[in-house]
């Protein structure tokens, strides 16, 4: 690693060359406030908070847009710039309002926690709070722009990360705002409800659509026609590897049995695990991709399990639908077995089941219903969907002490799953956790080695090719959405030059790091949490007596009882689902 020499406030420092004065400054354990800084972001020094000045020099300027060079003494700290810092806090916080104790971010927001810093207790200039309507029009997304901070860090992720382009600045000077494309409403945009907007602002201006207090209502029997509801919960694979880090837990930290003992606590009649339906998933996408393998038919297979790649397939790439899986993503295979196969089982009213899932997806809000589909079982099959950061607010308003739980099991039937079901929380988990089954149902062997390290890890593309006894299987996995058009693109060129696809099966995830990095898991994800977050599941999958889809008893018992087979008549009417071009913009 290449350095150079510099001092910080006349301390000398060896730092890595190349890094902005802002990161060096942070490896040198000197904090410089900021707030459109971001890990993931490219620095664009809009907000102005994190200046400096070299020694000796009047001139201040942005350290997060220049480099470190060699023998640079930085003033990071003196009263000039702490009190220029502090001059454009005070001008944020008169567009700000001043309704932090009704604000979702409340404690957890970093214009809020600066202010703090600053000591800052009235602001000497008149009140601009911008009169702005909030854009409900989402059922994901809430967008509440009297509260932006104009920091871009929304417009970035939107347009750089996930290649959305739903969000932009609209207007000048004062006038300047964050608002959808074309300034219409965020449904009417080609917003895919990843969510990622709302995990990167650093205040209360974009955040999930909250329905905590109704499904409290629901819990309580405290609304209209909610006598005799019977409330059910599943989690998702993602949500017990990030919710600890809301009552102080490590990142990573597995709080299976401590989730399900909390969800009995909240009310839930049952507690089912998504784990269980993504092992279901996989018997039917791998039958699916078995299928289309050995008959070269409509390769490659493309994953369906994210909603908001769903969503951004159909508006950008529905030239593809016909490779993308029909298979459901658990979440909804898990709702439509619970009004069905559970119902008829435990002998209750289908009609009655009020079935929540926690997700660390806003766009598995806007899953629910998105077509006829998700009403397989004769009702809307998932009734709500909670974030993980609904959860915890649940939680934390129902007094539970999450450290003090005692680990309990989940109901016995639609709770059992494999290490293979709970590897899908992350990039790549999905590949090789079909993977770990198809070469079963190809060659009727269980797989050597059932650890396919080359699609694991943070890079945006993994390629690789899986030997299944002397048959390469190409595959390709990509995560962030930004990532996506170069793999399809390759499948494009291939295809239109009649030639074979260079992959036979491909996974996109639209978040970055997988479902561990969802807009709606706990504020602050950067790659080093998403790291450990992914580690905790893969840990959870090692430390499991099953590790391969098929082998679970329960996914058997199903098909056998009820299901038939994978890719059976019954099981397509309820597993699966169909896709159809939509258009970018809605008027």
């Amino acid at each position: 690693m290449e350095t150079v020499n510099v001092k910080f406030n006349g301390k000398p420092y060896e730092v890595q060359k190349g890094l902005t004065i802002l990161k060096a400054a942070e490896a040198a354990q000197i904090k410089i406030p900021k707030l459109c800084d971001h890990p993931d972001l490219e620095p664009w020094a809009a907000c102005g908070l994190c200046i400096v000045k070299l020694e000796n020099s009047p001139k201040m300027f942005r350290s997060c847009a220049m480099d470190v060079q060699e023998g640079m003494s930085i003033i990071t700290h003196d009263s000039e710039i702490v009190q220029v810092r502090k001059t454009v806090l005070e001008l944020i916080l008169s567009r700000h309002p001043n309704d932090c104790l009704k604000c979702g971010r409340n404690g957890n927001c970093e214009l809020q926690n600066l202010a703090a810093d600053f000591g800052i207790r009235e602001v000497p200039y008149p009140q601009m709070v911008p009169d702005l309507p909030k854009d409900t029009s989402t059922s994901s997304i809430v967008l509440d722009p009297s509260k932006c901070v104009l920091c871009g860090r929304c417009a970035q992720v939107c347009q750089n990360m996930q290649n959305v382009w739903a969000l932009e600045f609209l207007g000048r000077g004062f006038e300047t705002r964050i608002a959808p494309a074309a300034d219409v409403d965020l449904a009417d945009s080609p917003c895919v409800k990843c969510g990622q907007c709302s995990a990167h602002c650093p205040v209360g201006a974009i955040y999930e659509k909250d329905q905590v207090s109704e499904v409290w209502n629901k819990i309580n029997n405290q609304c209209p026609g909610c006598q005799d509801i019977y409330p059910v919960v599943q989690i998702a694979p993602a949500v017990r590897v990030a919710i600890g880090e809301a009552f102080g837990y490590e990142p990573g930290e597995i709080s299976t049995g401590k989730l399900y003992a909390a969800l009995r606590r909240l009310g839930f009649k049952a507690v089912f695990d998504t784990n269980f339906s993504a092992d279901l998933t996989i018997l039917e996408e791998g039958t699916e991709f078995v299928k289309r393998f050995t008959s070269n038919e409509k390769i490659p297979l493309i994953t369906s399990c994210c909603p908001a790649w769903i969503d951004y397939l159909e508006k950008y790439d529905h030239d593809m639908i016909d490779h993308f899986s029909t298979a459901k993503s658990p979440q909804e295979m898990m709702g439509a077995m619970i009004k069905t196969y559970y119902a008829e089982q435990q002998k209750v009213d289908a009609s009655k089941i009020y079935s929540v899932s926690v997700m660390p997806c806003t766009a598995k809000k806007f899953e629910c219903d998105r077509n006829e589909d998700m009403f397989s079982s004769g009702y809307q099959d998932v009734d709500v969907v909670l974030t993980t950061r609904e959860l915890a607010r649940m939680m934390k308003q129902a007094g539970i002490d999450f450290a003090k739980l005692e680990d309990e099991k989940a109901d016995e039937i639609l709770a059992e799953y494999t290490g293979a079901g709970t590897i899908f929380g992350a990039t790549g988990g999905v590949m090789e956790a079909a993977l770990r089954s198809a070469y079963f149902l190809i060659t009727k062997e269980e797989l050597p080695d059932v650890n396919l390290v080359p699609v694991r890890g943070l890079d945006g593309v993994k390629e690789a090719t899986i030997d299944i006894k002397g048959t390469s299987v190409n595959v390709a996995v990509a995560h962030g959405l930004v990532n996506v058009e170069y793999v399809l693109d390759k499948v494009r060129d291939a295809l239109a030059k009649g030639e074979k696809s260079p992959y036979d099966f491909i996974e996109v995830m639209a978040c970055r790091g997988g479902c561990v990095g969802g807009g709606g898991q706990p504020y602050g994800a950067t790659d080093e949490i998403r790291a450990k977050r992914a580690a905790g599941m893969y840990k959870d999958d090692e430390q499991s007596e099953i590790r391969c889809s098929h082998q679970n008893p329960m996914i058997t018992k199903i098909y056998k009882d009820f299901l038939g087979e994978p890719g059976s008549h019954k099981a397509h009417k309820l597993l699966h689902t169909s896709y159809k071009p939509r258009k970018l913009y809605n008027k």
